[in-house]
C-alpha cells in the first residue's frame, strides 16, 4: 500500500513551545547600581527613594542584596556580614551615628520602599535574621546601631519585621555566652521604651515567644532572678525589673499551689505537707498574706461539693476545715493574717451561691479549731472593710458574735 501524506492547511504556521530562559543572576551589578544611586544623591534619602522608584532595577530578584546595601553600604559575602568586592557608600545604617535621630530617617525610608514594593517584606526579614544571627561579626558600636534601628522599626510599626525574626535568631549559645545578646537586647529595650509603654514591650515579647525566656538572654553564669534585677536596675529599666519580679512571684505561687493540690489529693500526712509548704515559702520568699490566700483556695478547691444540698456542702466544708486546721494555724500567725482569711471566706461565700449560707458555720468552725481568734472575728464584725455581701454575712454571724460577747462578759 502506498502511504498517504497527512493533509495540511496551506499557509498555516506551526507553533513551537517557547522555553523560559532565566536571565543570569548578577547581584553584584544590582548592588553597584543601588550604591551609585546613594552616591549620586549624596545620601539624601528623599532623593534616593525617588530615584529608586523611577529605576528599572530588578528588586523582585535582588531584594536581599538591596537591604544589604541599605544596612552596610554594599554587598556582604554569602553567609557573613563581611564586605564583598564592589562599590560601597558611606550612608548606611551602620555608618551613621548611634543615635535615634540619625537612624530614624532610615526606618521611614524603608517604610516608603515597602509601601511601593510590599514583596520586599520577606527580604527585609531574611537580611535582619541573618545579621542578628551573626552579631559577633559586627563591631560593638555597629551592634548598638542595629539595636536602635530594630527598636525604632517596632516603635514606628515598620511592616515586615515580625518579633520572632528579631528575638529567636539571637538565642544562639555562642552569642549568649559572650554577652553580646544581653547588650543588644538591653539597647533595644532602652530605645523602645523611650516612646512606648512597658505593656507595648511585653506584647512584642509575647509575639516573639520570648516573654517567658528573658533569662535566656543572659550568659549561664548570670542567669538568675537576682542577676536579672541587678543588670536592668543598673541600666535604669526599673519597670522591667518590677514586671519580672511580679511574674516570678506569680510562677512561685502557682508552683506552690500545684504542689499543695497534689499532696492533698494524695492524702499526704499533714505534718509532711506543713514542712513542704514551709520550705517553699522560705525558698521563694513568699509573703505570708499570699500564702494564707493560696492555702484557703487550695483547701476549698479540694472539697467535693454536692450541688444544691446545703447540709452535705456544709459537712464537706467543715470536715475540710477540721482536717487541715493545723496547716492554717501554722501560717495564720497574726490578727492581720486571720482577718485576711476571713475576707477569703467572705469572698468565696459571696461568689458561690451554694456557699452563701455556710459563712457563719465556717467561721464558727475556724474559731473552734483555734485558727481565728475572738478579737479577729469581732473586728471583722464591727469594722470589716470588704463590702461584698457584708450586710448579709454580718446578719448571719450576729448570733455567734452575741454568744462570743456574752461569754466574754461572763468571764
Amino acid at each position: 500500500m502506498s502511504s498517504k501524506e497527512r493533509p495540511t492547511l496551506g499557509g498555516t504556521r506551526i507553533k513551537t513551545r517557547k522555553r523560559n530562559i532565566a536571565a543570569p543572576l548578577d547581584p553584584a551589578a544590582f548592588a553597584d547600581a543601588v550604591v551609585q544611586i546613594y552616591l549620586d544623591n549624596a545620601g539624601d534619602l528623599e532623593l534616593i527613594a525617588k530615584s529608586i522608584e523611577s529605576s528599572d532595577l530588578n528588586f523582585s530578584r535582588y531584594g536581599d542584596t538591596f537591604f544589604e546595601v541599605l544596612f552596610t553600604g554594599g554587598r556582604t559575602q554569602p553567609g557573613t556580614t563581611k564586605p564583598d568586592e564592589g562599590e560601597r557608600h558611606s550612608y548606611s545604617i551602620i555608618d551613621c551615628e548611634a543615635k535615634r535621630e540619625s537612624i530614624i530617617p532610615s526606618v521611614i525610608y524603608i517604610q516608603k520602599i515597602l509601601r511601593r514594593r510590599p514583596f520586599l517584606i520577606k527580604n527585609l526579614e531574611n537580611v535582619t535574621r541573618r545579621f542578628l544571627q551573626s552579631l559577633e561579626l559586627f563591631e560593638e558600636n555597629e551592634r548598638k546601631k542595629l539595636a536602635i534601628f530594630t527598636a525604632l522599626a517596632f516603635s514606628q510599626k515598620l511592616s515586615g519585621l515580625p518579633p520572632e525574626t528579631v528575638f529567636q535568631p539571637m538565642l544562639k549559645d555562642n552569642l549568649v555566652a559572650k554577652g553580646i545578646v544581653l547588650t543588644f537586647i538591653t539597647d533595644f529595650f532602652k530605645e523602645y521604651l523611650v516612646d512606648n509603654s512597658l505593656d507595648d514591650l511585653i506584647a512584642i515579647l509575647k509575639r516573639g515567644k520570648v516573654e517567658d525566656q528573658l533569662l535566656e538572654f543572659f550568659p549561664s553564669g548570670k542567669r538568675t532572678d537576682e542577676g536579672f534585677s541587678e543588670h536592668f536596675t543598673k541600666e535604669g529599666l526599673i519597670p522591667l525589673v518590677e514586671y519580672n519580679e511580679k511574674k516570678m512571684f506569680e510562677v512561685r505561687l502557682k508552683d506552690m499551689k500545684s504542689a499543695l493540690t497534689a499532696q492533698i489529693a494524695e492524702e499526704v500526712d499533714i505534718s509532711e505537707v506543713i514542712e513542704n509548704v514551709k520550705q517553699q515559702v522560705k525558698d521563694a520568699k513568699l509573703p505570708e498574706i499570699e500564702v494564707v490566700r493560696v492555702l484557703w483556695d487550695v483547701l476549698m478547691d479540694a472539697v467535693q461539693w454536692s450541688g444544691k444540698n446545703q447540709q452535705q456542702n456544709a459537712n464537706s466544708a467543715l470536715r475540710q476545715v477540721k482536717t487541715w486546721a493545723g496547716l492554717l494555724n501554722i501560717f495564720c500567725t497574726s490578727g492581720k493574717l486571720e482577718l485576711e482569711l476571713m475576707y477569703k471566706v467572705q469572698m468565696q461565700c459571696y461568689e458561690d451561691a451554694k456557699l452563701m449560707k455556710l459563712f457563719p458555720e465556717i467561721i464558727r468552725s475556724l474559731y473552734d479549731q483555734d485558727v481565728l481568734a475572738e478579737d479577729t472575728i469581732l473586728h471583722w464584725f464591727s469594722k470589716g472593710t470588704n463590702t461584698k455581701g457584708r450586710q448579709t454575712f454580718v446578719k448571719a454571724l450576729e448570733p455567734f458574735v452575741n454568744w462570743l460577747e456574752e461569754a466574754e462578759e461572763e468571764e
